[in-house]
């Protein structure tokens, strides 16, 4: 078995459908996707991906992995490149929990965004192509991909800021003051909501697989936080990589941009913004509520460790960054020109 999974019993069903010989698959667990549990499996035809909901008892609207099935597959054909769907499974007889399959993409995940091994040149294109992928992502037409009704409508900030917000509130290990003026500070400089898009939630640099060779996006992966939303709100998740050091939390704050090919914040928003037609205001804003909402997951991993029951043996560590991340979020939310 395989975190659970019987590979005799996955090929049973994956024969029924016709996607398997009579071998065995060989089922491996693939690094990433913690949240629903992700696996490559081997068939004499292929090879797929399969993805599941997490065993026990789960909130209801956690580890929506029909929620993931549902927007690649709408996805399927447009401008935003998509693992194909290939089958859609309630029966928790065959893992365990619901799961859906999809196709293996055969490419390239970069961990970090400082692309180390590339090139001026190649880091250059590789950037390019991010911005064009999520540009493209928050121009798709929600009503003629069927999804339309993949979220609730309007006040996408408000209820994130909420939702985080109380969250920190219930935290018994002491929050950095930083979060605590923040907690204040992001409900009463709220903006305005942009028009409602289509988002990813998580749109990162490690949730993309690229072409073997080029600089092509082949596939963009993880839509567990997916909905209709306020795509600033996406874009500035994404951007948060230019204002954190690589030593901080997976960033390129603070290194030579120009000498290694990466564009800089303001050259890679002026980008975005001329390809979705969108007007980029309250920046600060969405930047500060971004780095604040980074500090609170790392908070609440900071506040299971001390409670002795976080996953990851080093989550004291990462936890112990929520505090820089806030610091950094308030010097955003109060410089001068925030809006």
């Amino acid at each position: 078995m395989s975190g659970g999974l019987d590979p005799a019993v996955l090929g049973a069903w994956l024969r029924e459908r016709g996607l398997a010989g009579a071998g065995v698959p060989r089922v491996e667990a693939l690094a990433g996707g913690q949240s629903n549990p992700t696996y490559r499996v081997r068939t004499e035809g292929g090879d797929f991906v399969l993805r599941k909901r997490p065993p026990g008892q789960l909130l209801p609207s956690a580890h929506a992995i029909d929620r993931e099935y549902r927007v690649m597959q709408a996805l399927a054909g447009s401008d935003v490149p998509v693992p194909g769907m290939v089958a859609w499974c309630s029966d928790a007889s065959v893992t365990g929990t619901e799961f859906y399959l999809m196709e293996f993409l055969d490419g390239r995940v970069f961990a970090d965004p400082a692309l180390p091994g590339a090139d001026p040149a190649q880091r250059a294109a590789i950037y390019r192509e991010m911005n064009r992928v999520i540009a493209r992502l928050h121009s798709v037409d929600v009503q003629a991909a069927g999804l339309a009704s993949f979220g609730r409508p309007g006040h996408y900030v408000a209820r994130q800021v909420s939702r985080w917000v109380e969250q920190c509130r219930k935290a018994t290990l002491p929050l950095p003051a930083a979060m605590r003026e923040l907690m204040d500070w992001l409900p009463a400089h709220l903006p305005a909501e942009s028009a409602q898009r289509l988002v990813h939630g998580d749109f990162r640099i490690d949730n993309l697989v690229f072409h073997p060779t080029e600089a092509r996006v082949i596939g963009v992966l993880d839509w567990e936080l997916s909905t209709l939303g306020d795509p600033l709100a996406d874009f500035s998740y994404h951007c948060m990589a230019w204002r954190v050091a690589p030593a901080l939390w997976r960033g390129i704050g603070g290194l030579d941009l120009a000498a290694f090919g990466i564009p800089g914040e303001e050259e890679y928003v002026r980008a975005y913004a001329q390809a979705t037609g969108l007007a980029i205001a309250h920046w600060d804003f969405y930047m500060a509520y971004n780095l604040f909402r980074m500090a609170a997951i790392l908070h609440g991993i900071a506040q299971r460790a001390a409670q002795g029951n976080a996953a990851a043996a080093d989550a004291a560590q990462v936890g112990a960054r929520a505090g820089p991340l806030a610091d950094l979020a308030l010097a955003v939310a109060l410089r001068p020109a925030a809006a």
